[in-house]
């Protein structure tokens, strides 16, 4: 953790990866967040597999590990009156609520942009959701294979023969988390230079995911009104890792001279001599000649052999790497990419390093994500409430903590 936003109160409403994701890198930037789930937890928890033995984590699921370190979490009943007056104090001493409910659902709680404003004036809504209030799909229900399918990419890699599929990550959820992120950290820079009143942020997944998938493949519709869209180069269907006489590789001669010395390396000089060869315009339109030519001199040896060449040649490579091969990568090791440190409880033997490095600040010990409402008492109380109060509520089943 990165104590940039020290000072920062955010509190999260979000369940799964795209808000969780979302309000774990704002904590991993040093502000405090705190995390409301309902009385059964956020349906992550449950997903497997899950943490075993004794310990804070003992049956959280790896998904929800993985995406809320550094939070305080508590555990509210909205539906009861005592919960959603507990929302609304938390809301008067934040600067932030990060929510991923649908608004209808949200408007129903009372947790629609209109009404919180009136509780705090001054606070940053950051709304995650589907598909964007302004458009015909707005309120439809989404999770991440929806939105692969409606934003292009389960069709964009695939060829006449083959069907569409999904990217096996769950990418649209990913890619909303860090727009919502970065958003967050933009309204947040208009406050800190002068702006007034409340800021509604719309984070929907369908839109930032059209955006990514477009941003390469808009092309001749960015001039035209008819282009065509894809980017030939990226939809080759011979763009993909080559087969070695022992694994497969990935190459990438980008520039003019680095495909020159990839091709005299390989004796290809017929290539190099064709008049189509000298501008990036005319190799793309004969990208599927230069991958076929790459592919039938990358049978002929082995990776090592190519980790070799393509090192003294300065051309892009890498070996392709399972997710497993993850887990011993020597730089990812090197770095302390998994390492979880010694808040962590024993149970968890590796955690997910914040990917950016930042020099000139400290950095601080990351905290290991909280069980279901452990911090419930200790956040109540600095909302103002008793522990008779809380004992209350409790026993009346409107709030809960871990024993």
């Amino acid at each position: 953790m990165v104590p940039l936003l020290k000072g920062i109160r955010l509190l999260e409403l979000s369940t799964v990866v795209m808000g969780p994701l979302a309000g774990q890198i704002l904590a991993d930037l040093g502000a405090e967040v705190v995390k409301l789930e309902a009385l059964d937890g956020d349906i992550a928890r449950n997903t497997l597999p899950q943490g075993e033995g004794q310990g804070e984590n003992q049956g959280d699921g790896a998904m929800f590990v993985n995406n809320n370190r550094n939070k305080r979490t508590i555990a509210i009943d909205l539906k009861s009156a005592a919960g959603r007056e507990i929302v609304r104090k938390l809301i008067a001493r934040s600067d932030g609520l990060l929510i991923n409910m649908r608004p209808v659902a949200a408007q129903r709680l009372g947790l629609g942009f209109d009404e919180v404003s009136k509780l705090n004036p001054d606070l940053v809504y950051c709304a995650v959701i589907g598909f964007g209030e302004a458009g015909p799909y707005r309120g439809r229900p989404a999770f991440d294979d929806v939105i692969q399918a409606a934003g292009g990419m389960a069709d964009v890699g695939r060829h006449e023969d083959e069907p569409p599929r999904f990217a096996a990550t769950i990418v649209a959820d990913k890619i909303g988390a860090l727009h919502a992120a970065y958003a967050f950290l933009g309204a947040l820079t208009a406050k800190a230079r002068g702006h007034k009143g409340p800021l509604y942020v719309e984070v929907p997944m369908f839109e930032t995911l059209a955006a990514f998938i477009l941003n390469e493949h808009l092309c001749s519709a960015t001039f035209e009104t008819d282009g065509q869209v894809g980017y030939s180069r990226i939809l080759s269907r011979n763009r993909r890792p080559f087969r070695s006489l022992d694994g497969w590789i990935a190459v990438l001669p980008y520039t003019g001279e680095q495909w020159r010395r990839f091709l005299l390396e390989v004796a290809r000089t017929d290539l190099v001599s064709q008049p189509w060869f000298n501008t990036p315009e005319s190799r793309n339109a004969h990208i599927d000649e230069l991958y076929a030519a790459v592919s039938a001199a990358i049978s002929t040896r082995t990776n090592s052999t190519w980790c070799e060449v393509l090192t003294r040649l300065d051309i892009p490579y890498s070996p392709v790497a399972s997710i497993q091969d993850l887990l011993t990568d020597p730089h990812l090791s090197a770095i302390g990419f998994f390492e979880p440190g010694p808040t962590y409880p024993a149970s968890i033997k590796r955690k997910l390093a914040h990917p950016v490095t930042f020099r000139g600040i400290a950095a601080v010990e990351d905290q290991p994500p909280h069980g279901l409402g452990a911090n419930t008492r200790a956040v109540l109380q600095e909302c103002g409430y008793s522990d008779t109060e809380i004992d209350a509520m409790l026993q009346r089943r409107e709030i809960a903590q871990r024993a």
